[in-house]
């Protein structure tokens, strides 16, 4: 008997598809105003270089963020909310690390840097939640001897 069982639940999947997206669509509306120099010509006070320094690094934390939170569920609701919040928040401090580097506002930059500290708080707190994953079988002689009483 054969039985038909699919990867990833269709929910599981619609998600994921909505979310790159919604990505894929943030990092072509930043690509889009990046690319037009009439776009807050006024108001720009930063170089055209740091503008492109600053999208290109949001762009990566977001690309990262969204393809470290595409995970293998576990069967452990807890443990895959945590293997997803925890690239989420490292996500959030990857943006304000850009603005808090490339920046003028200072009332922003120091919201940002606030932001890193919570969120690192907010990781650590995710990061000790759970019990870690103990291999019951460790597999090589060097594992087990680590695993040894001293």
């Amino acid at each position: 008997m054969e039985f038909d069982v699919p990867l990833f639940s269709r929910g599981f999947v619609r998600r994921r598809a909505i979310s790159l997206a919604t990505s894929l669509s943030v990092m072509a509306t930043s690509f889009a105003l990046a690319q037009d120099p009439k776009h807050g010509s006024e108001a720009r006070r930063t170089t055209g270089a740091d503008e492109q320094q600053f999208l290109f690094e949001i762009d990566l934390a977001m690309s990262n963020m969204n393809r470290s939170m595409l995970t293998t569920p576990t069967d452990d609701i807890d443990r895959d909310f945590v293997n997803v919040m925890v690239p989420h928040h490292q996500g959030a401090i990857d943006m304000a690390r850009a603005e808090i580097k490339y920046g003028r506002n200072d009332a922003l930059r120091q919201l940002a840097k606030r932001m890193v500290s919570e969120q690192e708080e907010e990781i650590s707190s995710l990061s000790h939640a759970l019990p870690a994953v103990v291999s019951l079988a460790p597999s090589t002689g060097a594992e087990i001897a680590s695993h040894a009483p001293k």
